[in-house]
């Protein structure tokens, strides 16, 4: 009888293992499934991407400063010139 208890103790530890296993093979193949589908539905959706729209915010923060800048030079040569007769 005990052997018999222990073959069927280890015919079931190896069931429960082999299960464990595929049950981890499983939920890598679900997750890659998933990672793939909201991957296309973002794709599809034309989200921008963090790195582009870091590259966008420096460009207009640049874009900004140049603005001022030209605005600041505008106002002074203005001054040099006097008051103008365009309106």
């Amino acid at each position: 009888m005990t052997t018999t208890s222990s073959r069927f103790f280890d015919e079931l530890a190896k069931l429960m293992t082999n299960a464990t296993g595929a049950a981890q093979g499983l939920r890598k193949e679900v997750d890659t499934m998933v990672q793939a589908q909201v991957e296309r539905v973002l794709n599809n959706l034309e989200l921008v991407k963090r790195e582009e729209l870091d590259v966008i915010r420096d460009m207009a923060q640049k874009a900004r400063e140049e603005n001022e800048a030209l605005a600041k030079r505008l106002a002074e040569l203005e001054a040099r010139i006097g008051p103008s007769s365009t309106p």
